[in-house]
């Protein structure tokens, strides 16, 4: 028995389509229905689902009054506001490319995006880093906020097939990789509402990451207003030890974070008491059963654990019908995914590389201008995704390992390469190599290991980085090694790196 998955293909996305239409669909049904809550400890805003609509089609009126016609790029370097989502979808509405970026991102950084991209505007937080020195229009935060009152224009629609959005994801070449999207990416991500979110329209969803972060806008935002649900996000700054206190006032009833949020929530050792909450979702990094466990016994609830990648959102998961112990989850209903090896799909039980075919509709598009490394990342229908895997017998995948090198930064997948060849620039530095580690249990954080003729100080190599690497991607540690773990073919061996004991993280 091979290692494939198939029970039936999701029906065909329709033929005349638009994502934010989809997403925004239940404003014509409930529209004084709560969709949005912002909240911390000092207050809370709210918008309906009409307030909602309005202000995305304002948005894309005002868009289009700047002269950008559908199919243009609009790069976001926006904060974490509510201004992101409503940007995001505006943009999306008058058929328009948004291309969403962290806020964390340095202006070097930018620039290299702005180069393979090549926006025809950009939206700019003046609090964000960004290049002032462009040829293309800018548009400002308060411009956008003008744009909310605007009338409502036509949700432009068209193939679902067309280009909708761009992201971002580091790659092994250690370049940024622009990721293309289709408009029916979104309508792929109801394969998830029973398999992952055991969601409905009565559910209070929070989730726990910025809004400018693609696992809040797909899982915290857009799924929850494709079902007719409320979505709360929290200011920027809330505590991980305030969330208890915040899920329980605020009635939450499905929880979204990163395994560091839930880990955060359980230092205190304390039985945690949420009313409401009926599971938490987790995302963005490999779940440990540690945190798991340490979950289940001080609330009494269920973590469902999902995988996916920027290529193609989360694809494997456990859910409230389905939940897993020891074992990552099951594909979703609708999906098409393998366990693959050199010759294609590998018998039950064996390790191999966890596969997505090519007719999975929630499927990039390519990388963007990269036909070439798109084709690499295909053997034959199966899209590889360098995670590897095993399936069982009931068709659950227990998670093995990466098949390449790429970090784990807090839920952010960073390429070492990236990161190594910003530090291999500077000149005291003969060799640089860089991995995670794991400094105590479920806390793993970047490391650089160098060689130089005199040792460097870490406050100079932490200055060195600051305006060339988002912080995220920076390592937190620094050790200067006599050299390199390499193999006979001399090819750098990441994994042998290992930190002295009088390292300490800072």
């Amino acid at each position: 028995m091979l290692s494939v998955f198939d029970r039936g293909a999701l029906p065909p996305c329709p033929k005349n389509f638009n994502l934010a239409q989809y997403v925004l669909q239940h404003a014509d049904d409930t529209p004084d229905k709560i969709a949005l809550e912002v909240h911390g400890l000092s207050g809370s805003t709210q918008w309906t689902y009409v307030q909602l609509k309005c202000a995305v089609l304002g948005t894309g009126n005002g868009l289009l009054s700047c002269g950008l016609k559908p199919g243009q790029r609009v790069l976001m370097r926006l904060g974490n506001t509510v201004d992101f989502p409503i940007a995001y979808l505006g943009a999306i509405a008058v058929g328009l490319v948004p291309i969403p970026t962290s806020s964390q991102l340095t202006g070097n950084e930018v620039e290299k995006i702005l180069a393979t991209t090549e926006p025809d505007a950009v939206l700019v937080d003046p609090n964000v880093d960004c290049p002032n020195d462009l040829d293309c229009k800018y548009i400002s935060t308060d411009d956008l906020r003008n744009f909310r009152n605007l009338p409502s224009v036509d949700f432009h629609l068209g193939d679902p097939n067309r280009l909708a959005y761009i992201l971002f994801t580091s790659g092994t070449s250690g370049d940024q990789r622009p990721v293309a999207h289709a408009h029916r990416a979104i309508w792929a991500r109801q394969m998830m509402w029973d398999d992952w979110y055991g969601i409905s329209t009565n559910d209070r969803l929070l989730h726990a990451g910025a809004f400018n972060w693609s696992f809040t806008l797909g899982t915290g935002l857009l799924d929850p207003w494709s079902v007719g649900a409320t979505s709360l996000v929290l200011d920027e700054g809330t505590a991980s030890l305030a969330l208890p206190e915040l899920l329980k006032r605020h009635e939450v009833s499905i929880f979204a974070a990163a395994p560091g949020v839930y880990r955060k929530m359980l230092s205190s050792g304390e039985k945690l008491d949420l009313t409401h909450l009926r599971h938490g979702l987790c995302a963005g990094e490999k779940l440990s059963e540690n945190i798991r466990e340490r979950w289940q016994q001080s609330t009494g609830l269920h973590l469902h654990e999902a995988l996916g990648m920027s290529e193609c959102s989360t694809f494997i998961s456990a859910s409230p019908i389905n939940p897993m112990t020891n074992r990552l989850g099951t594909p979703q209903t609708g999906r098409r995914v393998a366990i693959i090896g050199d010759s294609g799909p590998l018998p039950i039980g064996q390790v191999g590389q966890i596969a997505v075919s090519n007719r999975d509709p929630g499927l990039m598009l390519g990388y963007l201008n990269a036909p070439e490394e798109t084709k690499a990342k295909f053997k034959g229908e199966w899209f590889l995704t360098g995670d590897l895997g095993i399936m069982h017998e009931d068709c659950s995948i227990s998670y093995h390992a990466r098949a390449d090198d790429m970090m784990n930064a807090g839920g952010f997948r960073v390429s070492p390469l990236e990161v190594e060849t910003v530090l291999q620039t500077h000149p005291d530095i003969l060799e640089i190599a860089v991995r995670d580690v794991e400094i105590k249990e479920d806390v793993r954080i970047i490391a650089a290991f160098y060689t130089s003729r005199e040792p460097i100080a870490k406050d100079v190599l932490q200055v060195f980085v600051a305006d060339k690497l988002a912080r995220y991607k920076q390592p937190r540690i620094y050790q200067r090694v006599d050299a390199l773990p390499r193999g006979a073919n001399n090819k750098l061996q990441r994994k042998k790196l290992v930190l002295d004991a009088k390292t300490n993280e800072t």
